[in-house]
């Protein structure tokens, strides 16, 4: 089997953001506010709650076995059950995490003051909406891939 790049190069960037996740409850809560978690959370990361914490681990470990996925049809790894299926389950939820904020603008207008902040624009919420994207066009193209092969 071929090399799949666009899930290999996907795999990578989930496992990025897994190990991102992890590294998040290490930084302390100005870690937590810089990417975007909500207030309440850092101000539990500072109170020493174990929430927050409980909250990355379980982000960081469904990205582990997304990234698991990426690679296996990717052909890095053995093949795991439900490749085709879970491959478009994972790029649906990129893509969806990814354009959610537009339709969620459209309907509750009253949250579109959320994406600024007291210096502007939150260029990291829609930086990373543009990565969750990618990510899941990635995902949407090697399941395409596997589907031709």
């Amino acid at each position: 089997m071929n090399l799949n790049k666009w899930l290999a190069l996907s795999g990578w960037l989930t496992l990025l953001a897994a190990l991102l996740h992890l590294a998040i409850p290490i930084g302390g809560p100005d870690w937590y506010r810089f990417f975007g978690a909500p207030e309440r959370l850092a101000r539990m990361a500072a109170a020493g709650k174990m929430y927050p914490v409980i909250v990355c681990l379980c982000i960081a470990a469904v990205l582990f076995v997304w990234a698991g996925y990426a690679f296996s049809g990717a052909g890095m790894i053995r093949r795991l059950p439900l490749l085709r299926v879970g491959l478009a389950l994972i790029a649906g939820i990129f893509i969806l995490r990814g354009i959610l904020l537009v339709p969620l603008a459209a309907v509750r207008p009253d949250l579109l003051p959320a994406l600024c902040n007291s210096k502007g624009v939150d260029w990291f919420l829609i930086l990373t909406s543009l990565v969750c994207i990618a990510i899941g066009v990635g995902y949407t193209a090697g399941a395409w891939h596997l589907k031709r092969t």
